[in-house]
């Protein structure tokens, strides 16, 4: 990335990276799109600056002046937009658990399971749906009455899964324990868990990569049980291919310990606007919606209600509008968001402008150059 003296060398910088370009609508876009962003830039610095001194003397160890830039570049992002933190953020966070009717279902499902004591559940949705926040919120919500045992790369040998599981548990495991010893130290915590009147649950995700040997380990867990009930009952969150390993001759058995099951679907149009408006208002947005009806609508065209594509390309336009200078994404926007994101449905009509993109690197630059000009310190 250029890296000017002070903040006037952007216009010099981006010409000189310019020439390469021989369209001369998209030139000139460019130039535009550029001034826009520094007129962006400029009312919100001293909020930056000031966050980006706090840091300092708050003790926080001194960063390269790429990172520090890098900070200014997004609090100024946070500022133009009222936020007091990235609303489209993918790590799975609780706390922007949307209560909507597919979540809602397949909790409930889940719940029900649990509490009438029934072995083997599963889970299964497709990539970016939102299983790993639905099982931490599953967590959350059992209560008291309940022990987990989560275990997130399930990726193991079968004895590596018995460990895991005795790790959870805080089951002492030494290294010179076989598998037999392992089951049986499990074994003993379980009926010590019974019998404090509380459940065992065994949560894993990404159970679509569990090796042969991980699933039967797990099913021989699940064969610990009293006269009465099942001593360890076991959640799996997969993606569909895990649906299509159980059809095997091999592992017909395990299939049939799955008691209850359900299909986590998409969000409707109804939901994706509902699940957008959720996240700038627990981010702290206070305004108008930032997203137009057309925007919206082709959000859920390109995106087909998959909250994790949602986040990546609602994120991008709010950029691409903050780079503009605009309060609110258009349809055009969302358009070259999704012309750079991959997994989603592009029209045949797109045609990347690279001036919009590039609207963003034009808008850290003119942060940067303030950085290099001193005006950071």
């Amino acid at each position: 990335m250029l890296m000017p003296d002070n903040h006037n060398n952007l216009e010099t910088g981006a010409v000189m990276e310019l020439v390469q370009y021989t369209d001369i609508d998209e030139l000139s876009g460019r130039m535009e799109a550029e001034r826009r962003a520094k007129d962006t830039v400029r009312p919100f610095i001293p909020k930056a600056v000031a966050a980006s001194s706090a840091m300092a003397n708050n003790g926080a160890p001194p960063g390269a002046a790429e990172d520090r830039a890098l900070q200014v570049g997004s609090t100024l992002y946070l500022n133009y937009f009222g936020l007091r933190e990235h609303p489209f953020a993918l790590t799975p966070d609780t706390s922007y658990y949307f209560d909507y009717f597919n979540y809602r279902e397949a909790l409930s499902v889940l719940l029900v399971a649990l509490r009438s004591g029934e072995g083997f559940i599963k889970l299964t949705g497709e990539v970016g749906m939102g299983k790993t926040l639905l099982c931490r919120r599953l967590m959350e919500l059992l209560g008291d009455g309940f022990v987990t045992a989560y275990v997130p790369s399930p990726l193991l040998s079968g004895h590596g899964m018995l460990r895991a599981v005795a790790e959870e548990l805080r089951v002492n495991v030494f290294d010179h324990m076989d598998g037999y010893e392992i089951i049986k130290s499990i074994t003993h915590r379980l009926a010590q868990h019974h019998a404090e009147g509380k459940s065992v649950v065994l949560l894993i995700d990404e159970a679509q990569v569990m090796s042969r040997g991980a699933l039967e380990a797990v099913r021989l867990l699940s064969n610990i049980e009293t006269e009465k009930s099942k001593l360890l009952q076991v959640v799996l969150f997969a993606q569909p291919e895990l649906d299509q390993r159980l059809q095997t001759e091999a592992l017909r058995q395990f299939q049939q310990r799955i008691i209850f099951s359900h299909v986590l679907q998409p969000l409707d149009k109804t939901g994706l606007t509902g699940y957008i408006n959720h996240r700038i208002m627990l981010a702290g947005y206070n305004g108008k919606p930032p997203f137009s009806a057309a925007a919206l609508n082709e959000i859920f065209r390109a995106t087909r209600g998959v909250p994790r594509l949602i986040n990546i390309v609602s994120h991008k336009s709010l950029m691409l509008a903050f780079g503009s200078g605009l309060r609110q994404v258009t349809r055009k926007m969302v358009r070259e968001a999704v012309g750079e994101t991959e997994g989603v449905i592009k029209t045949q009509t797109h045609k990347p402008r690279r001036w919009l993109v590039m609207t963003l690197a034009a808008m850290l630059t003119f942060a940067m150059g303030w950085y290099g000009a001193g005006m950071l310190h």
